[in-house]
């Protein structure tokens, strides 16, 4: 088992993070991974069919690649697997209440991108921030 590169939690930088987050899509895939609860651990497969959004792979791959860049997730190399998580813990002591805010304010930001809504969503991914 390995990670694949990521930023440490102090070369953590908010702009890189805010860039990262400003895309549709990987709003949406951010949703996908709050949605998996508050575990910090909580990891799911980087197949496009564990995911809500309609993107062709490679450009999947292309936006897991910015989230980990950014640090905002981490990826666990198992074989010819790879497991995603949230860094809820690190986005959390780095800048305290980002995570929490972005998350609030998700159903609102994806009705707006025109992006689908997380199932079950009447402020979801809001009761995920708290």
């Amino acid at each position: 088992m390995s990670r694949l590169p990521q930023p440490d939690r102090a070369e953590l930088r908010l702009s890189a993070v805010l860039d990262a987050l400003a895309d549709p899509v990987r709003l949406r895939l951010l949703a996908d991974l709050a949605a998996d609860g508050a575990e910090a651990d909580a990891e799911r497969s980087c197949g496009i069919e564990a995911w809500s959004v309609k993107v062709h792979k490679s450009t999947l791959s292309h936006h897991f690649k910015v989230l980990r860049d950014a640090g905002v997730t981490s990826t666990r190399v198992v074989g010819r697997n790879r497991w995603i998580r949230l860094r809820r813990d690190d986005l959390e002591a780095r800048f305290p209440g980002l995570l929490g805010a972005v998350l609030a304010a998700l159903p609102e930001e994806l009705e707006r991108a025109g992006a689908p809504r997380p199932e079950g969503s009447g402020g979801q991914a809001a009761n995920l921030a708290r």
